[in-house]
């Protein structure tokens, strides 16, 4: 059964008008399959999919398939709030051909882990695509590890995403893991620590930083594999002061920003900025630029 490893870009979404910019998201997908990452993984969290309906997460789904043409998977997100939408998606992402899906927990409402297990359940149990797990403390209740352990026994939940960025959490995800025999594919969602978590047995990301420096990101994955650890120690380096600076605005505006530096139109916010957001926004966009320039020279040099 198919298990993702590598690059995976976790996909912006461009607006216009309101609406899904089509001819920007064709751009994007080309322009990270040409620079080599290993996949694509659409709806997410930086991808907003909060702010999109039902049909448009389809239509989203279905672009980006479309434009990769089987260069490389793409594993769209499913996460919503009710089994039921997800289970909807998951068959659309089936009908469309794409590999597998990500889903995260449920969020706004409190979670046990109890409801949490079944929800997964129940989505895994109405579907015969692969599903990748999807772990966000940042904006849903988090993943414990023994239920990451638990659900690892299903046929068809075969890799995590991990957004933690805990390099603690992700070593006790996969040792419970580990200890039962089984064998997700954990993938980071923390371009931080790529390098890192490669080395204790990750086996590649899911991160926005893929798409906006799929260069460096896959040039960290390829001298891991080639034992040249000082050289993606130079680059896992080399993106920390960037992630700052994207990190230190309103999320995903700070990825946004950079992704248009590399040519990109991403269009407006989709959630308003205070006077107050804004003027401290156009300050920090403007240091994104100059991080951006520094490091694209070092790229073309």
């Amino acid at each position: 059964m198919f298990k993702p490893e590598g690059i995976y870009v976790a996909m912006m979404t461009p607006f216009e008008g309101g609406r899904i910019n089509e001819a920007v998201v064709r751009q994007m997908v080309d322009f990270v399959i040409e620079r080599g990452v290993h996949g694509i993984f659409p709806v997410g969290s930086v991808g907003e999919f909060v702010h999109l309906g039902f049909e448009e997460k389809v239509f989203l789904m279905q672009i980006v398939h479309d434009q990769a043409r089987g260069r490389v998977p793409v594993t769209p997100g499913i996460t919503s709030t009710r089994p039921e939408d997800s289970i909807r998606l998951a068959k659309k992402a089936r009908e469309i051909g794409c590999e597998a899906v990500v889903i995260a927990p449920p969020y706004y409402y409190p979670l046990s882990q109890e409801n949490m297990e079944r929800y997964f359940e129940t989505v895994s149990d109405a579907i015969d695509l692969p599903i990748i797990l999807y772990n966000i403390p940042l904006f849903a209740p988090p993943i414990g590890t023994d239920l990451v352990e638990r659900l690892s026994r299903r046929k068809n939940i075969v890799a995590m995403k991990d957004s933690s960025g805990s390099m603690v959490d992700l070593l006790h995800y996969m040792d419970k893991v580990r200890l039962i025999g089984e064998d997700l594919s954990f993938l980071v969602g923390r371009e931080d620590i790529l390098f890192p978590a490669l080395m204790v047995g990750a086996k590649g990301c899911m991160t926005a930083t893929s798409g906006i420096l799929p260069e460096i990101m896959v040039g960290i994955y390829n001298a891991w594999r080639d034992g040249d650890y000082e050289k993606a120690r130079e680059l896992q380096l080399s993106i920390l002061l960037l992630i700052r600076a994207m990190f230190s605005v309103p999320f995903p505006l700070g990825f946004k920003t950079a992704l248009e530096v590399r040519g990109f139109k991403m269009g407006p916010p989709q959630q308003p900025l205070s006077d107050a957001e804004y003027s401290r926004f156009a300050e920090t966009k403007n240091r994104i630029q100059e991080i951006m320039k520094v490091i694209l020279h070092g790229l073309n040099s």
